[in-house]
């Protein structure tokens, strides 16, 4: 059995999610055990904070049966959690998203640079500033990283097509 493509994943998904939920085609963010999928839903022309929160909240309670159906079938099918998120508006929420944590060790300088943003008060802790950390460089060095993840998914194809093991 061949491991699906992140494309593959991000089409299956793309192919499941019932038309109107969102304004836009959701985004579908594959992990090695997690699939995230956040949707922007329409806010109406409202400015209100609280109306766009309210609008999140209500959508996550009408879709719960649909999206946990078709989680199902996900987890089923590429053996990955998957978490939901809505946006509307500049408000965002993830519902039951997974908080992996990983274990690394640091040198002098390293955890030095983690208390100075823990200090500062960027960060509640450590592993708080090292979270930080790893999304400055996500938005900073996307177009690299996008590069990184295609070399790999072109790695993946030549082994499926490599004698069985």
């Amino acid at each position: 059995m061949s491991v699906p493509s992140e494309q593959e994943i991000r089409d299956w998904f793309t192919a499941k999610i019932p038309t109107g939920w969102f304004t836009e085609d959701a985004e579908v963010v594959v992990a090695k055990d997690e699939v995230l999928v956040i949707g922007r839903l329409s806010d109406d022309g409202t400015g209100d904070r609280v109306a766009r929160a309210t609008r999140i909240e209500e959508w996550r309670d009408e879709t719960r049966g649909e999206r946990m159906a078709i989680a199902h079938d996900a987890e089923v099918g590429f053996g990955r959690k998957v978490s939901w998120g809505a946006r509307c508006g500049d408000e965002g929420r993830l519902f039951a998203h997974l908080n992996v944590p990983v274990m690394t060790r640091l040198r002098a300088q390293e955890r030095a640079m983690l208390d100075t943003l823990v200090d500062a008060g960027v960060a509640r802790s450590r592993a708080d500033a090292l979270a930080w950390c790893a999304r400055l460089v996500a938005s900073k060095q996307k177009e690299w990283l996008d590069d990184l993840r295609g070399a790999f998914a072109e790695v993946e194809k030549v082994r499926a097509g490599g004698p069985a093991s």
